[in-house]
């Protein structure tokens, strides 16, 4: 019977959890009970188990974690045997990640230590990020040693050996950076864990300026095939940080030949500024100003909310145009998207990052739903860029990654840029979502600033 109700919990767990991911009504019943099951010092009653882990979920899916924490607390306090202690474990920790509280999520993780379910090959593989995001490089790098260990066939099998790669290179040890790049090309011959982790090497060489190391990897990766799924790179990256290694060997044809080679598809990210590298001139340049004329049209690129736009981008001293590229990528226009993950609205905020500029934005009383307001969204939206914007010195690349991928990534990522180019600041975006993500965004603000004044008006 036991057996028979463990079963039935996960089941309604499980299909709780879906539901939250797509569900308003759901917030809002989770919300509602709560308010009515307190007692009179405003202590959550103990409910079923079942109960506490779909309402944590709920909250989890949109991204309310104090609130998803003491549903979880109370599961820890009153089913201590029930099969869904990992995945509340595992939910736990994840939720301070989110919050950029990397101590307490490690420690949460750390009750994990020995669980062999999914929820705990993931708390070990999310405990080392965490410590990479502490700077406790050679830490994180004894965990991934250890899920390779454990984990061999493990679902961040090829993660945990590229992200070994990237610690120990972080934390100066280059020799066993390299040799970690052996190990992974050996175990993942052909696939795309190969290339990408020589495409790790090719961006250490390129950050210690050792050019001909940088040059001879470049060689290697354009000998494999690079368009497969998972890929962090593509022959016009390849083909542009060659030419970028080349150049500063003073091998000017061969740079030109390289860059050239980059250019052939002038319409994607490094194949713009591969142009403009061949021509001399700084990528960031060409980038903002060149494009296609003929295949694009004001109609693929509209001005939406222009008195919302022009009002919070003169507030906030946000060029209207960015927003509107990221506007595009987001949600298409669409005031009411909602994402899985619980972002609202033209610009898709998650609430834990809108209500940190409340008072910035200028309303102090801030709901979730209230995030599908245009003229509300657009000013949150505004205040958070306009603060990434201070964070990453204008560089619209880091802006755009972070916004996709998380401040502290995007932070990390620009630490390992070395120049702080535009396309060397992209090579390094360690996740394919946020780098695709940039692509497209850079794309449409290119476009937009050719299209349109900073007023919104058209050339």
């Amino acid at each position: 019977m036991n057996k028979l109700l463990s079963s039935i919990s996960i089941a309604l767990f499980l299909f709780s959890v879906s539901f939250a991911q797509t569900s308003d009504a759901a917030l809002r019943r989770a919300m509602r009970l709560d308010a009515d099951q307190r007692d009179e010092s405003g202590k959550l009653q103990t409910l079923e188990a079942a109960e506490h882990l779909s309402r944590a979920e709920t909250y989890m899916a949109n991204r309310l974690f104090p609130q998803a924490r003491e549903h979880w607390q109370k599961f820890f306090d009153n089913y201590p045997n029930d099969p869904g202690m990992p995945k509340a474990l595992f939910g736990t920790g994840r939720s301070y990640m989110w919050e950029r509280q990397y101590e307490k999520a490690v420690f949460w993780f750390e009750k994990l230590n020995g669980d062999t379910s999914k929820d705990g090959r993931e708390g070990l593989a999310y405990k080392g990020a965490s410590l990479v995001r502490l700077g406790k490089n050679l830490e994180a790098a004894k965990v991934y040693e250890q899920y390779v260990q454990n984990f061999p066939t493990g679902e961040k099998i090829e993660s945990a050996h590229l992200n070994l790669i990237d610690a120990y290179r972080e934390a100066g040890l280059y020799d066993m950076a390299n040799t970690w790049v052996d190990r992974t090309t050996a175990r993942f011959r052909g696939k795309t864990a190969e290339v990408n982790a020589l495409h790790a090497r090719l961006r250490m060489e390129i950050f210690r300026e050792r050019w001909e190391q940088a040059s001879s990897a470049a060689s290697q990766l354009l000998g494999l095939r690079l368009s497969s799924a998972g890929s962090m790179t593509s022959a016009d990256e390849v083909f542009f940080l060659k030419g970028f290694a080349l150049d500063n060997l003073n091998r000017d044809a061969e740079a030109r030949s390289a860059y050239t080679s980059a250019a052939s598809n002038p319409n994607t990210y490094y194949g713009a500024i591969a142009k403009t590298s061949a021509l001399g001139r700084n990528s960031s340049i060409m980038l903002l100003e060149s494009s296609n004329r003929s295949n694009i049209t004001a109609g693929d690129y509209p001005i939406v909310f222009r008195s919302e736009l022009l009002a919070s981008g003169k507030k906030f001293k946000v060029d209207p145009r960015f927003l509107l590229a990221i506007m595009k990528q987001e949600s298409s226009f669409r005031p009411t998207a909602k994402s899985p993950v619980g972002a609202r609205g033209l610009l898709q905020l998650v609430f834990d990052t809108a209500i940190k500029y409340k008072d910035k934005a200028g309303y102090p009383n801030l709901h979730p739903d209230d995030l599908y307001s245009p003229a509300t969204n657009i000013a949150f939206g505004s205040a958070y860029i306009a603060d990434l914007k201070s964070q990453f010195g204008g560089l619209y690349e880091a802006i755009a990654a972070s916004y996709n991928g998380g401040e502290d990534n995007a932070a990390r990522w620009l630490n390992r840029s070395k120049p702080k180019d535009p396309g060397i600041f992209v090579s390094e975006i360690g996740f394919k979502e946020s780098k695709d993500y940039v692509f497209k965004v850079m794309s449409n603000y290119r476009i937009y600033k050719d299209l349109y004044t900073e007023n919104l008006e058209r050339r």
